[in-house]
């Protein structure tokens, strides 16, 4: 039997990575002759570098700004310049804003949630131009800042004056201060390069559904500091659009504090469903039709799953192929209907096996390669 393992992380106790290893371990308890493939997968957050990197790119490490000007390295990942490539195969650079801008990097205050900045990220998009990139995979998720974007691109060129015709400060909080957006100097390369954003949220830019509204309070914002923020993005998205005739306030454009905002605006920059951008990433049709089972899973599946999440996505790639899938989670809040409407034939969850969330999250490989080996003896 050849068997693919297609896991998202198991967020706060196992990286993609490591669950394809438990899950490993859990189909050879049942199916010790098994061929097994892994393929840790993403939704186009977090992980993205590292589901790039497992799937043959190059791992790159740079020094960059953090989110609040402490140094930090920042992994990014590049399409290997061998393996049978043609000429006009782009290359393609992978990009997290949690690499250089996350939230694990700035202490959540209502200060930090006004002066965190994306002026890093910008740091490894220059970097992937300068290693000859045409095509840049942004992934966006665990991010610190709310600047709409505008500290990357300042990164890149894109200066930003006060009324008095000053640099404005790195940070969302300073938005509302920006009276010139200058794009003259922006970095030449980003009109030739293909940029690709993905988002697995539908949160437009401003507004009570917006990044400040929804996402600042995560970040440490507190009520007047959200305030601040939505009213930054907001002039933001006025200025972009007098300068460029573009809207920026579109559904998925309060990801990660409204970063796709002036990426789309100046940089031409398409939004793209996490989960489809990272599936063509590493070729996971291809590695589906060449299996007789898949299995799937990530940290928590609820009814949010459904709406576009790995496993769900994983899921139904399999489906479309006529290929069974098993399903595993740390915690598994859906009905079985709604799973097997997706092709899933057995589920599983690591905290149903252990008894309890906590001793589940305790030794997660532990259980979730227990709770693998119950769902396959089910199927």
């Amino acid at each position: 039997m050849r068997v693919l393992i297609a896991p998202d992380k198991f967020k706060g106790t196992l990286t993609a990575a490591e669950a394809a290893a438990a899950i490993s371990e859990g189909v050879l308890r049942v199916y010790p002759e098994a061929v097994i493939t892994t393929l840790p997968m993403a939704d186009g957050g977090e992980g993205t570098v590292e589901a790039a990197v497992a799937a043959g790119f190059d791992e790159r490490i740079n020094a960059v700004v953090g989110p609040i000007l402490k140094p930090t390295a920042a992994a990014w990942a590049l399409s290997p310049a061998s393996g049978g490539l043609s000429a006009e195969a782009p290359v393609t650079a992978v990009i997290e804003t949690a690499q250089a801008s996350g939230y694990l990097l700035a202490e959540r205050t209502p200060e930090n949630a006004l002066r965190a900045h994306s002026y890093g990220c910008g740091q490894l998009i220059a970097a992937a131009l300068d290693a000859g990139a045409t095509e840049i995979i942004l992934g966006l998720g665990g991010s610190a800042m709310s600047d709409g974007g505008t500290g990357a691109l300042r990164a890149l060129g894109l200066k930003l004056l006060d009324r008095h015709g000053a640099l404005v400060p790195l940070g969302g909080g300073n938005l509302v201060d920006i009276a010139v957006l200058d794009a003259s100097e922006l970095d030449p390369r980003l009109a030739t390069t293909r940029i690709r954003v993905a988002v697995d949220v539908d949160n437009p830019l401003y507004g009570p559904l917006g990044a400040a509204h929804v996402f600042g309070p995560q970040k440490g914002a507190d009520a007047d500091g959200v305030e601040r923020l939505d009213a930054g993005l907001r002039h933001l998205a006025s200025l972009l659009r007098e300068a460029t005739g573009v809207d920026p306030n579109l559904p998925g454009a309060g990801a990660a504090g409204g970063f796709p905002a002036s990426w789309v605006a100046l940089a031409g920059a398409k939004l793209e469903s996490g989960v489809a951008l990272v599936a063509e990433l590493v070729g996971l049709d291809a590695r589906i039709a060449e299996a007789d089972l898949v299995v799937t899973g990530e940290g928590s599946v609820d009814s949010q799953s459904l709406a576009g999440k790995t496993p769900v996505g994983v899921a139904r790639a399999a489906q479309k192929a006529g290929i069974p899938v098993v399903l595993v989670a740390g915690q598994l809040s859906v009905d079985y209907e709604e799973l097997a409407a997706l092709g899933v034939v057995a589920a599983a969850s690591a905290a149903e096996v252990a008894r309890s969330a906590e001793a589940a999250m305790a030794e997660p490989a532990k259980y979730l390669a227990a709770a693998t080996a119950e769902a396959l003896n089910g199927s």
